[in-house]
């Protein structure tokens, strides 16, 4: 089993068209679904994958609901729902106990301050009903992000795309290390070890192990087998390589560890936190 758990299916072609991304976008802007995907996918190994909300619009995490119908190889959905809002908790319930959906994603916006009591009661709301948290953010944002992991300790939290930290092959910077280490102090938070390539300061990003192993060993020290989490960012990783150079790159690196760190990375431990199905 190899899940990637960050994959994003749009079509600009439908009649709505799509709020990202947009016609500015490059390659990004083009239809890009479950089809297109396992043709780059499937000869790594890759057996599924959790889609992640890149539509702010509601209905849209039905419209990939109905894609997982159709296409079994998407095992789950973190969708878009905003919270601190009235509706929140109706626009919950209409998909939370559809057995693909596996949570929501928040951005930085919510954790420039600490938690207000809006929020916490929506993701009170959220763990209640055995769904995950993604959030996309940076160093700045992780004290907030302690304050809800601490405060909520049974909502399970997936930090994306490695928190954002800089790889210039070497030791990643201190305030995000610091971070990571005070997060990781909560048992239910997780860090997504995904668009690796992405986060390179050279771009086109370099393919050599070497210039990844001072970061992935940083979390790896953090967050050791339990806790990290495989997920690609296709399609948005292709602006900085190809997918089957970021699949090599961790490949090599967990496989590196044994063999049942790399079984947890790129499988159990995305189903222990997303619970699909």
């Amino acid at each position: 089993m190899i899940i990637d758990t960050h994959t994003h299916f749009y079509d600009p072609s439908r009649p709505q068209g799509v709020p990202w991304p947009g016609l500015d976008s490059g390659q990004l802007y083009r239809t890009v679904l479950p089809e297109h995907y396992r043709a780059l996918a499937e000869p790594e190994g890759v057996t599924g994958t959790v889609v992640v909300e890149a539509s702010a619009w509601l209905d849209d995490n039905q419209w990939i609901l109905d894609l997982a119908e159709i296409d079994p190889f998407i095992v789950g959905l973190v969708g878009h729902i905003d919270p601190s809002r009235d509706a929140f908790a109706d626009e919950l319930a209409r998909y939370a106990d559809h057995p693909r959906f596996c949570g929501i994603r928040c951005g930085s916006g919510y954790f420039n301050a600490a938690p207000d009591d809006e929020f916490l009661r929506d993701m009170e709301l959220l763990a209640s009903r055995d769904l995950a948290l993604d959030v996309l953010l940076g160093t700045d944002q992780f004290p907030a992000l302690e304050t809800l992991a601490e405060s909520l300790p049974t909502l399970r939290i997936v930090i994306n795309h490695t928190g954002h930290v800089a790889i210039d092959g070497l030791a990643p910077d201190d305030a995000w290390r610091a971070g990571i280490e005070r997060l990781s102090q909560h048992a239910n938070v997780y860090m997504k070890v995904s668009a690796v390539m992405e986060q390179s300061t050279q771009q086109p990003a370099p393919t050599e192990d070497a210039f990844y192993a001072p970061a992935l060993e940083a979390m790896w020290q953090v967050f050791g087998a339990e806790r990290l989490i495989y997920g690609s960012n296709w399609p948005v990783c292709e602006r900085a390589g190809s997918f089957a150079d970021a699949f090599a790159i961790v490949r090599r690196f967990f496989d590196g560890k044994g063999a049942n760190a790399a079984q947890r990375y790129f499988g159990e431990n995305a189903r222990a936190v997303y619970r699909w199905g």
